[in-house]
């Protein structure tokens, strides 16, 4: 049986919009997972895997489609969504040691297209994440707020695909969500969060798994894509996949792209 500290997980989530840290695996095993990423990142220079890594890698990865599996990370979400779950997609937010690039205050379902459910993001830490390296900050319960008007300014040091952000933010009230390999966070796709640059002497790694509930559908594109990884799935809203044979297999890939077409098309509109 899988065992985690959930303990007020569920309250204190539906509370704040947040629950952090959450100890899944060993800093020992984070480290492993940071080193084959890295691998990966140095020997295969025949695709784009900086592009890859940001959206679903999953599809074409086994150990990013292993990660959604994890019976931890997976118990995680399920106290926060329930018994029945699905995995509608990852990404990897990786910051460079004294970068300029960081995520401005946001709600990720203002721009997702999903209505009708419930979500919840599993960050996972493959480096230290504090305030130094540029850490997720979060605004206590600002997920009961209802969706707010957001700016597109297009900035080329905000890691969001719009650079949308929402404006008049206190941010006397936000809680920085420090994490140390291994660890996770979860936050509410309402929840208002944001990041500033890693001004610290190494990478901040962060691997996003987005979970959601079998009744959210997608609103703004005839197709989209998940995987069921807790219970059953009940509306079939989503195309389930199927965990990559390889890693970085052609065929795969062009699955992913076809993914991502798709949700950008979403993303843009």
């Amino acid at each position: 049986m899988t065992q985690i500290d959930t303990n007020g997980l569920h309250e204190t989530y539906q509370r704040d919009g947040y629950f952090s840290p959450i100890t899944v695996m060993s800093p020992e095993e984070a480290v492993a997972l940071r080193t084959h990423l890295e691998n990966l990142e140095r020997e295969r220079g025949d695709v784009d895997v900086k592009d890859i890594l940001l959206n679903n890698p999953h599809y074409c990865l086994q150990f990013a489609f292993d990660l959604i599996h994890h019976p931890k990370i997976v118990a995680a979400a399920k106290a926060a969504l329930g018994e029945d779950v699905l995995c509608w997609s990852t990404g990897f937010f990786i910051k460079e040691p004294g970068d300029e690039k960081y995520i401005s205050w946001h709600q990720d379902l203002h721009y997702w297209g999903l209505e009708g459910g419930d979500e919840v993001t599993a960050w996972l830490a493959f480096a230290p994440s504090t305030p130094e390296s540029g850490c997720m900050r979060v605004i206590p319960g600002s997920h009961s707020i209802d969706e707010i008007e957001h700016r597109d300014t297009w900035d080329a040091n905000n890691l969001l695909s719009r650079g949308q952000e929402i404006v008049g933010i206190d941010e006397n009230e936000a809680v920085d969500l420090i994490l140390q390999p291994g660890q996770i966070s979860l936050h509410h796709g309402d929840a208002f969060h944001g990041s500033l640059p890693n001004v610290s002497q190494d990478r901040r790694i962060g691997f996003t798994i987005r979970y959601i509930t079998p009744a959210m559908r997608q609103t703004k594109s005839d197709r989209d894509w998940a995987c069921r990884v807790s219970g059953a799935d009940r509306h079939g809203h989503f195309l389930p996949f199927d965990r990559p044979e390889r890693d970085l297999d052609p065929a795969d890939i062009a699955f992913r792209d076809e993914t991502v077409r798709s949700l950008h098309n979403v993303f843009y509109a």
